[in-house]
């Protein structure tokens, strides 16, 4: 499977929807999935996207696995981008 950039990731306004969530604090995959139009598994295909690109990190808690912003991959999109505001 070919892992996405960051920002391929970030395109679909699903997966931005899913790191707003995030945002606010770490959730698991129902959690989520309660505030879009789409199914569980799609949300998890979605997740699967962000966590390939290092935008999210998730821990596995009981038989459940939560999800949350991992702020090294933001880093890196944020060092990419901050070469554009200087000079």
């Amino acid at each position: 499977m070919i892992v996405p950039d960051a920002f391929t990731a970030i395109a679909d306004p699903n997966r931005r929807h899913l790191l707003e969530e995030l945002r606010r604090g770490p959730r698991t995959v129902s959690e989520l999935a309660a505030g879009l139009p789409i199914s569980r598994p799609a949300v998890s295909q979605h997740l699967k996207v962000l966590l390939d690109t290092g935008l999210v990190s998730a821990r596995a808690q009981g038989t459940r696995r939560v999800y949350a912003i991992d702020n090294d991959g933001f880093f890196k999109l944020n060092l990419w981008l901050d070469q554009f505001w200087s000079g």
